[in-house]
């Protein structure tokens, strides 16, 4: 059983990504695509109330360690979606698009590795 809400949130996102790989056999056989879009923190009015609730210290810090140094936009996760549905992505499918600016890459490589 999980309890951790970050755990549960982490392992969701981990099942989706599977899922979407897992799909993309099936619904590429009806001439569909399928992919998934993994954003990290993306400034809309939920992310700004995280960044001043009792997480705020550590969405700032996952801010600040990334390789860009910012938190997405939402016109970026929509240029992502419009890549993905458009012409352009037609070889893309059973994909998980990460677009987190490199949280995941400091958390895993850099400075934010280090705790």
């Amino acid at each position: 059983m999980v309890t951790d809400p970050l755990n549960a949130y982490q392992l969701s996102k981990r099942g989706n990504a599977l899922r979407v790989a897992a799909q993309a056999v099936r619904w590429g056989a009806r001439g569909a695509r399928i992919n998934a879009i993994s954003p990290g923190i993306v400034m809309t009015p939920l992310a700004r109330d995280e960044l001043t609730g009792p997480r705020g210290a550590g969405y700032r810090r996952m801010i600040e360690g990334s390789a860009a140094g910012r938190a997405g936009t939402p016109d970026e996760v929509g240029a992502v979606g419009a890549l993905l549905m458009g012409p352009d992505g037609g070889f893309i499918t059973g994909s998980d698009i990460l677009m987190d600016g490199g949280v995941t890459a400091a958390w895993l490589y850099g400075d934010l590795a280090k705790g």
